[in-house]
């Protein structure tokens, strides 16, 4: 196998940055979660690494924002890293995930036999689960990480309902919403035969390409595009700890998966 890995990194981290102040910058500009300090190092930097020293990984993407002026600034903060870690960086998605993945898929190098994909944000991805994943890509054309759902899974109305309780004045002062959305049921799913599905996913080169010459490429993730062909995904056990950042509250639980801490900044007047 010769592996191309892309991972998609263009988005705006909304979710990470809604409703907490400390996922702002210090003059309150959201903060990208991939930037988040992980031992040191960057999410993203945590991401690449779990693949730049593989002998079967030939080639790293890294997609990065649409926007010109972003993706300037994500190429200073990230390019000269990216460059000593082997990876290549090239201009993502506008407004979905798939726009960055054939983005990328542009210059995967023609001698690589299989392409990975994996999100930029979930750096705790053990090379256990890489191996396996991999390996069973040797033998599959399209195979995917999953863990089993255990808890009740439930079926909500789209939009939320109005919260007529007190208000927290707190945050009300700070001009931050503290409560989350509420919603109202409207019916059960079933979990027993359901899945949460993990990256990386791995496929061969040719049946992605395929995949992505569809004209309908709206999908959640690239398995699905797959599976729209008709073609045949392989699901293999995946990992309970490879989780996705997607919350700035999920950051100490990230950090304690893989056994790093933030680290310690200077106070403010001794950085001069």
């Amino acid at each position: 196998m010769r592996i191309s890995v892309i991972i998609p990194a263009a988005g705006s981290s909304t979710r990470f940055n809604q409703a907490n102040a400390d996922a702002l910058d210090i003059l309150g500009a959201p903060r990208s979660k991939l930037d988040e300090d992980l031992g040191g190092k960057t999410v993203l930097q945590r991401t690449i690494e779990l693949f730049n020293t593989r002998d079967d990984v030939f080639q790293i993407i890294v997609a990065g924002p649409f926007d010109d002026d972003a993706f300037a600034t994500f190429k200073a903060q990230h390019a000269d890293r990216l460059s000593l870690l082997g990876a290549k960086l090239v201009q993502g998605g506008k407004a979905h995930r798939w726009e960055s993945v054939k983005a990328a898929l542009k210059i995967v190098d023609d001698t690589c036999t299989h392409v990975a994909i994996h999100d930029a944000a979930r750096p705790a991805t053990t090379h256990e689960l890489i191996d396996r994943i991999f390996d069973a890509g040797a033998n599959h054309a399209a195979v995917i990480p999953g863990v089993p759902v255990s808890d009740t899974l439930k079926r909500v109305d789209p939009e939320p309902i109005e919260d007529t309780g007190s208000i927290d004045q707190v945050a009300a002062i700070l001009g931050a919403d503290s409560k989350p959305p509420m919603f109202v049921v409207s019916g059960a799913i079933e979990r027993a035969h359901a899945l949460a599905i993990q990256t990386p996913q791995i496929f061969e080169r040719e049946l992605l390409l395929r995949a992505y010459a569809q004209d309908n490429l709206s999908s959640t993730d690239d398995a699905g595009l797959i599976e729209r062909l008709g073609e045949q995904v392989i699901v293999v056990a995946g990992d309970p700890t490879n989780i996705k950042l997607t919350h700035a509250n999920e950051l100490p639980l990230l950090r304690a998966i893989m056994g790093v801490k933030k680290t310690a900044s200077r106070p403010t007047h001794k950085r001069f």
